[in-house]
């Protein structure tokens, strides 16, 4: 028997009004989405590689060693950090994509000068999609030990990573993953020289991003007018106009200008790692320590920073005076309530004269030999300053080398002999006051607590973990559209079983007048009361 027209007039509205409930149920949800989904903006990703690797490099065969680029630190000794995670992240599906600063640099088997074992390894990458499927990306440079010809690619897809049992969706604020396994792929195992074959596994990676709400979407975006802000132009700086007389450097008939004034200033930064073995020494297995920063002071991963500065400059003679705030305070090898290693170094200060640098900091604490010290303004290390020049209203030094000095020895308790090489050391103070000082390594919040693996579903053991997300959203949303769903369809059989039991009565209602006249065959035909 065919379906009466009024029959498919009335579930066609059925339908109409189901997608309209539904579309209007989902706004919310949907606007907050859009609002959630944002970007990655600081954080960090810590990873060893392959601790076998590192013992082979640095071992009797290979006879090699590995220096870091870019910022990048390491971590306890046995990681490297990688920092200054961008990329951008989706709430609703769990699309992560973080790309991280830093590298890392091996080489070994040296011959004649050249080294057979020469692998670079920077700009790590995490892309995860939606479902779980992850990968590391990085840009290599390698030499194959067959060939030595070296091959460099960028984004390569280094390994595979496992994030089997969790759901990145919903996060907000910092978003932590630890205990991640990692399989080298195929490009991976090229990119280590044919060292390791694909489906090795690697060490496990560790990482923290702070997720940050989406920018506002532009005027062009959402059709408002476009608010155009007033151009900011630097004031005009007229030339002389006259030319200086023969030898006297000033114009005819003037006095020799005076010779440029003593620069005084107020802003500027620090950055000193102090020394990368010590770091470890102190986060290692031996010391078992840490480390924190203190007043104003700054961790940037592979270096302390102290900010700001006060001090003055003289352009005549490069005499440099430069005061920097704030500390650093090393702690270690504890026994009950004491620390055989207490060590602060705070107030660092560098003054130049003649050409040659020094490096002295107020040393407060005790050392792992038992000493104990307390002296403001203690020389800790040289350096040599003869090519210092100021540059876009900046006196700069990027990377320079830094001698041990003998009051510096004593500093670390005998730890090193006067003479060797520290962190190299890079300040920056603003001649100019609109100068932008070099940013900081951005190794982002610290990371979140993870919940106990072990009250999860079972595992492997090296299954990773992650801090609890915020949000949930997507699983709101579906309920809530469920529910709506089985309302919808319930309303709807509803009043096609009135329609069967009135038909099979054999009493038609009449149907209701309204202000366009009588209802047509095919229009809706309510029931009356």
């Amino acid at each position: 028997m065919s379906v009466p027209r009024r029959l498919r007039r009335i579930a066609a509205t059925l339908v109409a009004a189901l997608a309209a409930l539904l579309a209007l149920a989902l706004l919310p949800f949907q606007a907050a989405a859009a609002a959630a989904e944002g970007r990655v903006a600081g954080g960090r990703l810590d990873w060893g590689i392959k601790q076998s690797f590192l013992t082979y490099v640095t071992g009797p065969m290979a006879k090699g060693s590995w220096g870091l680029t870019g910022g990048a630190a390491t971590v306890g000794g046995s990681s490297f950090r990688f920092h200054s995670a961008t990329g951008t992240y989706d709430p609703e599906t769990g699309a992560l994509t973080a790309a991280f600063s830093g590298g890392v640099r091996f080489t070994g088997h040296q011959e004649n000068g050249v080294n057979a074992l020469d692998m670079s390894v920077g700009r790590l990458t995490l892309r995860a999609v939606a479902g779980g499927g992850a990968g590391l990306y990085a840009d290599i440079s390698s030499k194959s030990k067959d060939t030595g010809k070296v091959a460099a690619v960028s984004q390569a897809r280094l390994a595979d990573l496992s994030l089997a049992g969790l759901d990145l969706r919903g996060a907000a604020g910092t978003l932590t993953l630890g205990n991640v396994p990692v399989t080298l792929t195929g490009a991976g195992a090229s990119a280590f020289g044919g060292f390791y074959t694909a489906g090795t596994a690697l060490d496990p990676l560790t990482l923290s991003v702070n997720l940050a709400a989406a920018a506002k979407a532009s005027p062009a975006a959402t059709g408002q007018p476009a608010v155009t802000e007033p151009a900011v132009t630097e004031p005009a700086v007229a030339e002389p106009a006259a030319t200086p007389a023969a030898g006297t450097g000033a114009p005819a008939g003037e006095s020799p200008a005076p010779a440029p004034a003593r620069t005084e200033f107020t802003a500027g930064a620090l950055d000193w790692g102090v020394r990368r073995t010590f770091r470890d020494y102190v986060t290692g297995s031996i010391a078992k320590g840490a480390w924190e920063v203190t007043g104003g002071a700054a961790d940037g991963g592979a270096f302390f920073r102290w900010t700001p500065a006060k001090g003055g400059y003289d352009p005549a003679t490069g005499a440099l005076t430069a005061a920097f705030a704030g500390g650093v305070h090393f702690t270690g090898m504890r026994t009950g309530d004491t620390y055989g290693l207490d060590l602060v170094l705070a107030n660092a200060a560098v003054t130049v004269a003649d050409g040659h640098g020094r490096l002295t900091a107020d040393v407060l604490g005790r050392t792992a030999d038992g000493a104990v010290q307390q002296a403001p303004g203690v020389e800790l290390a040289t350096f040599e300053a003869a090519a210092l020049k100021p540059a876009g209203g900046l006196l700069k030094a990027v990377e320079l080398p830094l001698k041990l000095s003998e009051s510096g020895a004593r500093v670390f308790g005998g730890l090193y002999p006067a003479g060797t090489d520290m962190d190299p050391l890079s300040f920056a103070v603003a001649l100019d006051p609109a100068a932008a000082l070099p940013p900081l390594p951005d190794i982002g919040s610290a990371p979140a607590a993870s919940p106990d693996p072990a009250a999860a579903s079972p595992a492997p053991a090296t299954a990773p973990v992650t801090a609890e997300a915020a949000g949930g959203g997507g699983r709101t949303t579906a309920a809530v559209v469920g529910g709506l769903l089985v309302l919808a369809l319930g309303a709807a059989g509803g009043v096609l079983a009135r329609r069967r039991r009135r038909a099979a009565g054999g009493a038609a209602a009449p149907a209701a007048a309204g202000p366009a006249g009588p209802a047509s065959a095919d229009e809706d035909v309510r029931p009356r009361a």
